[in-house]
């Protein structure tokens, strides 16, 4: 057979003849590499479906009828897949190497062991190592099937006859399709088994779990049609040396993409945090200046978070900015707003915020806990620590409305929290509540005055 060699864009698949630094399918700079491919001989591949083809349906025979979901055993989990595991679906779960991937499924796979059949694949680790991590996490089931391959051929023969009610395969990168030439991990052999594994999963109504590798960017290693191809994308989170991981989905068809999963990292794998709030406010300094309490929405669920700042005279000529867990760009915003509408001459000063616990802060509610951790920390006045700061910060100094402010002053009541400072133009709309006192202000000079 004759081999040719042609150039693949490693985010968007497009294939070019020749090299080109800049991809002409989605612009992307030095993705394009290089693969060998072989003539398809007559006939084309070799089938992998024993199954009968499938037949169209009439619209009118389709029901609509809401989706079986199976518990994880896993509330954290069912939360971000929307409820559960809907038969047939095709899971991508990725993040950094020794986050937690393999350790989630093998524990989801010893919670649904009793009732369902399962085929665990495995391209990464031997039968036995499987069983020592399985040791060590308490899994003990027997209806859990352990499969050492990574020939694609061998593994759909295996599927077709073993037929298991949920399928993982850890992980997609290392599997190959033997009838097509590039190595494993390449972007045609990625593409062909993401392929066969969905019109098996959607064929046999087998739920699929695939683990993904990512790249030092974050992303998930491979084709960007590998996250098409998929029903569901989950991330990973967190870092390798602290407790806690969350869970989050950048898609999914069957639920919503705004959720969150918290999990601690244990000697006997991962256990779910039903109650985030209470385990990242744990630890918090009493009386120090720099810290604020806020709250986020992750989806319908409220979290509360410490924001720590730190503002420090800078002998140098260019000062410092540097943010963990919220935008940066956010954030050089807000102390723009502080210099111009606050008079604070916050220009000369290295600034450090962090958000503790490894969250992530993303809407602009949290900006007036950014705002007030900076400024209590540049006036070195520390905030009472019975004070929860929600809104958004305009660039006229103005607070802004936010959404589910009910449900925030109701998390803030419920973990003990005494003041709530909120935009003025929500607090028109709220009910009563009993514990807390809610505070609303107009602009952010009013919250200053009050507070600090």
């Amino acid at each position: 057979m004759k081999q040719k060699s042609i150039f693949v864009c490693t985010d968007c698949g497009t294939e070019s003849p020749k090299w080109m630094g800049k991809c002409p399918g989605c612009g992307a700079w030095n993705t394009m590499v290089e693969e060998i491919v072989q003539d398809v001989p007559k006939g084309g591949h070799r089938a992998f479906s024993a199954a009968t083809p499938s037949k169209p349906k009439y619209l009118r025979e389709i029901s609509t009828e809401e989706e079986i979901r199976m518990p994880t055993g896993f509330q954290e989990l069912d939360r971000v897949l929307g409820g559960g595991i809907v038969p047939g679906s095709l899971v991508l779960l990725g993040g950094d190497p020794g986050i937690g991937k393999s350790t989630i499924l093998l524990q989801m796979c010893g919670n649904l062991g009793g009732e369902k059949k399962i085929l665990y694949v495995s391209g990464e680790e031997s039968p036995r190592q499987i069983k020592l991590r399985a040791d060590r996490l308490h899994v003990h089931t027997e209806q859990i099937q352990i499969y050492s391959e990574t020939n694609m051929s061998n593994i759909v023969a295996c599927i077709y006859q073993e037929r298991p009610d949920i399928l993982v395969v850890d992980s997609v990168q290392t599997m190959f399709n033997p009838d097509i030439s590039p190595a494993p991990g390449s972007v045609s052999q990625i593409r062909d088994v993401a392929a066969t594994l969905m019109r098996i999963a959607k064929e046999e109504s087998i739920a699929t779990f695939l683990v993904g590798h990512v790249t030092k960017e974050g992303s998930i290693a491979g084709p960007k049609i590998l996250e098409h191809i998929v029903d569901s994308v989950l991330y990973f989170e967190g870092e390798q040396h602290r407790a806690y991981r969350i869970i989050r989905a950048i898609k999914n068809r069957f639920g919503s993409t705004n959720e969150i999963g918290v999990f601690e990292m244990a000697s006997e794998g991962l256990v779910e945090i039903p109650n985030p709030s209470l385990a990242l406010l744990s630890g918090r300094p009493e009386g120090e200046a720099g810290s604020c309490i806020l709250c986020t929405m992750e989806g319908t669920r409220p979290v509360l978070a410490e924001v720590q700042a730190l503002a420090a005279s800078s002998s140098f000529g260019n000062p410092r900015r540097m943010a963990t867990g919220v935008e940066l760009s956010r954030t050089l915003m807000l102390l723009a707003v502080m210099e111009k509408r606050l008079g604070m001459h916050i220009g000369s000063h290295d600034v450090y915020v962090n958000v503790v616990g490894g969250l992530r802060m993303i809407e602009p509610a949290a900006d007036l806990g950014i705002l007030l951790a900076v400024a209590s920390s540049f006036r070195n006045k520390p905030l009472d620590s019975g004070t929860v700061a929600i809104g958004e910060v305009g660039l006229a100094g103005e607070l802004r409305s936010c959404n589910f402010l009910e449900n925030r002053i109701a998390e803030a009541e419920k973990l003990g929290f005494t003041k709530c400072l909120i935009p003025a133009s929500n607090g028109k709309k709220l009910k009563k509540f009993e514990k807390i006192e809610v505070c609303a202000y107009q602009n952010i000079r009013q919250v200053l005055e009050d507070v600090l």
